[in-house]
């Protein structure tokens, strides 16, 4: 018989997995909403049609690494690969418009068909926010600001870099674009097979191709800020100056682009040189023409995402488990009064191990391996006089508690 086993790309996040988990996206939520991001969630599937709009036809996500299917009603459906198309989406199903500015955070399962390895999956985990009807500089470094809120919650923002760049306006992209195909087109005997159908359709996909042919071509290739017209200059300008007037350092990269022709002005990148080849963990930027692409009405937004696995890995260690208080009945009789007590406690807020069968001896044992920080015994003599007999389990000691005060002497152990 074959052994089950997990999907290639996929795993299991058991208990310790997953208080990392919920310790990243408590976090990024908590932060979120003192910058005034309200939940929301969309479904894990879509018509295909919204990221093949949003993404590109020609994107790697779109034509390699999409999960796509057709329904029983023969319906194109896509298990959602990013956040941005599936918020963009509900915007303008749910006619959201008439009710900008929005800022909207977000956590949830994603679906890439990618090589497996460390910090990357097929099924993964995103923290992302969205904040749509902003056109202003102001907007781009709140987003990022929220993001460096979050990484430092985390205690990882002095393991981390950020990297911003400028797309300019789309005059300037106009611009650039001309200058690549030029470039491009006196190289294109050595480019890829990929790189030169890409030359033909979106010029700048190519800036973002592994070939390691066509990275010696793009190392040499124009820049993107040669290229920015002064309204993009001053916008970029308006952005730095606020990162520097929050304190939050950063650097300039000039390769840093986005291949789809939505993006503009500001992109940026949180990198970490912790994770070995995946050493982006929070990616975003402003997307201007993304609704308005999607059949929309022409909305500024600007946003990013985060891999939850990836922060989750980078965390100094695990967040410990609750502890719990054991009850212990000792004799058949207690039976019934330690399940009342345990039930009683657990409605009061406290986290409760009550057992299911075993002597006092075994109870004991498995209260330990629970790490429980205090035993409550009841037998004979505690029930008829109305009390318990509290065991400390860290120091060892014990005392009698009365019933009707035990809730406020457990405050200390709640």
């Amino acid at each position: 018989m074959t052994t089950l086993q997990p999907v290639r790309g996929t795993h299991d996040l058991l208990p310790e997995d997953m208080r990392r988990h919920r310790r990243v996206v408590e976090t990024a939520r908590e932060v979120a909403e003192r910058f005034g991001y309200l939940e929301i969630e969309t479904p894990i599937f879509e018509f295909s049609e919204v990221f093949k709009r949003t993404l590109g036809d020609t994107s790697d996500i779109v034509t390699k690494e999409m999960y796509s299917f057709t329904d029983r009603g023969g319906e194109g459906l896509t298990l959602r690969p990013e956040g941005t198309a599936s918020v963009a989406r509900a915007l303008i199903s749910g006619g959201l418009a008439q009710h900008l500015p929005l800022k909207f955070f977000y956590h949830g399962p994603m679906f890439r068909y990618e090589r497996p390895q460390k910090g990357r999956l097929r099924q993964f985990h995103q923290i992302g926010i969205e904040l749509l009807g902003v056109k202003e500089p102001a907007g781009d470094v709140e987003v990022i600001a929220t993001g460096h809120g979050i990484l430092s919650e985390l205690g990882l923002a002095d393991r981390i870099t950020l990297e911003i760049n400028s797309l300019g306006d789309g005059e300037s992209r106009q611009a650039y674009r001309t200058e690549l195909v030029r470039y491009f087109g006196g190289h294109r005997d050595k480019l890829s097979q990929e790189s030169r159908e890409r030359l033909e359709r979106n010029p700048l996909r190519i800036l973002d191709s592994k070939d390691e042919g066509d990275r010696r071509i793009v190392a040499e290739a124009p820049l993107f800020g040669d290229f920015l017209n002064e309204a993009s200059r001053d916008f970029f300008a308006a952005v730095t100056r606020g990162l520097d007037a929050l304190g939050i350092p950063y650097r300039v990269s000039p390769r840093l682009v986005r291949g789809l022709d939505y993006y503009c002005h500001t992109a940026f990148e949180f990198v970490t040189d912790t994770l070995g080849a995946q050493g982006t963990v929070m990616a975003g930027g402003r997307y201007d023409g993304l609704i308005e692409t999607m059949g929309g009405p022409a909305t500024p937004g600007v946003g990013w995402a985060s891999g939850i696995e990836r922060l989750a890995m980078m965390l100094a260690e695990t967040p410990a488990a609750r502890r719990p208080v054991a009850v212990v009945p000792v004799g058949d009789e207690a039976q019934a009064p330690a399940l009342k007590l345990a039930h009683g406690l657990r409605k009061a807020g406290f986290a409760v191990e009550l057992g299911y069968g075993g002597n006092m001896s075994k109870r004991l044992k498995r209260a330990n391996r629970l790490n429980a920080s205090v035993a409550l015994l009841m037998g004979e003599d505690e029930l008829k006089g109305g009390v318990v007999t509290l065991r400390d389990l860290d120091k060892g000691s014990q005392e009698t508690v009365a019933l009707d005060a035990l809730k406020d002497r457990l405050a200390g152990y709640r």
